[in-house]
């Protein structure tokens, strides 16, 4: 039996992504009755957002496959205070210049997900820039800093956890929650915005919007968060050893994201395929039923689903076809990571040299440290001492490099 009245909420917690409300009842009655506009601010830190941010595009998706107006919100402002949610220390500052950089960079991934328009349930992309830069300090402090008091803001986790731990918190990074309160407050009054959504380490940032709108708008709005999603074994969403799982192609290959998703833990694989595609739940549900050597065909399936979402079909059977011939027929996938080497430089260069090259070594000494367990293998062969190369390890003008089953990329003699 359903939850909820609304097709929304339903679709929402059937797939896990309800954490805490502020007055979901409401929010249920009004999105079961007509069109909900809502939003998630992105701030742009970087030049592509990462698979961290995936949960929250995956919430504006569902959004609009159940007949609600999703606006992506920019933070042009508000990235140059820094938000100190979740953070021990103040964030780089970055230049005006930088910000509309990154905001450039991570505008496109918005377009695989979310249907542009000006339809009531098409999205909407705005930039919180727009308004916070043109406020004047002390006319925003009158008309806006007396509905918040300090006791109150000590409270919140993004405050309190930072105190506690005794680490500094700048003035700057204080009025971070007063600016996004601010923007909940602008989006309703431009756009008709009821709703807010974002991770749980919102919450208190959410919050002091609902409260704010509804003390200076006199207008009833709404909450909702999502847990931040953490792998079996407690890692954070969106790292790998190596580093973030960006979204954009050009920081971070079709390929390399199939990868991750194929790679991931065997009990994440019902939460990821109900948070990260699109599948039935009925689909879902039996896919996570599987056990054994048929979790693996679950794996190949969410990478698909996932990668067919960001990069498009083409990439997802292209990344699958390499990594079937890359692993299970022993062969040279095209899509594989590339390292390119002129023929001369090849006959003076070290296998740990070119390991590092590649990014599957962070340095010589790990190569090292892998050539020891019978980890890093040459065309599949175990590497047994360090050594330079020799023609004998070219095959159709390239080397296949490898650290044990999952990790490898391809030399190119030029």
């Amino acid at each position: 039996m359903a939850k909820y009245k609304s097709e929304f909420l339903n679709v929402l917690d059937e797939r896990g992504f309800i954490a805490q409300g502020a007055n979901i009842e409401g929010l249920d009655e009004k999105a079961a009755s007509g069109v909900v506009t809502g939003y998630i601010g992105f701030d742009a830190t970087a030049k592509s957002l990462h698979a961290g941010s995936l949960i929250q595009i995956m919430m504006l998706y569902w959004m609009q496959q159940t007949g609600h107006r999703p606006i992506a919100l920019m933070g042009g402002g508000t990235t140059k205070v820094g938000d100190p949610s979740g953070k021990d220390e103040q964030r780089k500052l970055l230049t005006d210049a930088d910000i509309d950089e990154n905001i450039a960079g991570i505008k496109g991934v918005f377009e695989k997900f979310l249907s542009f328009g000006d339809g009531s349930s098409d999205a909407l992309m705005v930039n919180n820039d727009e308004w916070l830069s043109r406020l004047g300090y002390v006319e925003f402090l009158r008309d806006y800093g007396v509905h918040f008091t300090i006791n109150r803001m000590l409270t919140f986790d993004s405050v309190k956890l930072r105190l506690d731990r005794e680490s500094p918190m700048t003035f700057l990074e204080f009025n971070y929650m007063l600016m996004q309160a601010y923007d909940f407050h602008e989006l309703l009054n431009r756009h008709g915005c009821t709703l807010q959504l974002g991770g749980a380490d919102q919450w208190g940032n959410i919050v002091n919007g609902v409260e704010l709108c509804r003390r200076k708008d006199g207008r009833e709005v709404y909450g909702l968060t999502t847990a931040l999603l953490t792998t079996a074994s407690g890692k954070k969403m969106g790292k790998t050893e190596s580093g973030a799982v960006w979204l954009n192609a050009d920081m971070f290959s079709p390929y390399d994201y199939w990868q991750y998703w194929r790679n991931v833990e065997d009990a994440d694989v019902a939460t990821l395929l109900a948070r990260f595609t699109t599948l039935p739940m009925d689909e879902v549900r039996r896919l996570a039923s599987l056990e054994g050597a048929e979790v693996n065909e679950a794996k190949k399936i969410l990478a698909n689903e996932a990668t067919t979402l960001l990069h498009g079909a083409e990439a997802a059977n292209s990344a699958a076809g390499t990594a079937q011939k890359t692993f299970e027929q022993g062969g040279l996938g095209g899509d594989l990571p590339t390292v390119d080497i002129s023929a001369a430089d090849f006959e003076t260069a070290h296998i740990v040299d070119q390991f590092v090259a590649a990014k599957l070594c962070a340095s010589k000494g790990e190569a090292r440290r892998h050539i020891k367990a019978g980890a890093l293998k040459l065309n599949d062969e175990p590497v047994r001492e360090e050594r330079p190369f020799s023609e004998d390890d070219i095959r159709d003008g390239a080397v296949k490099l490898s650290i044990g089953k999952k990790k490898h990329a391809i030399l190119r003699v030029n």
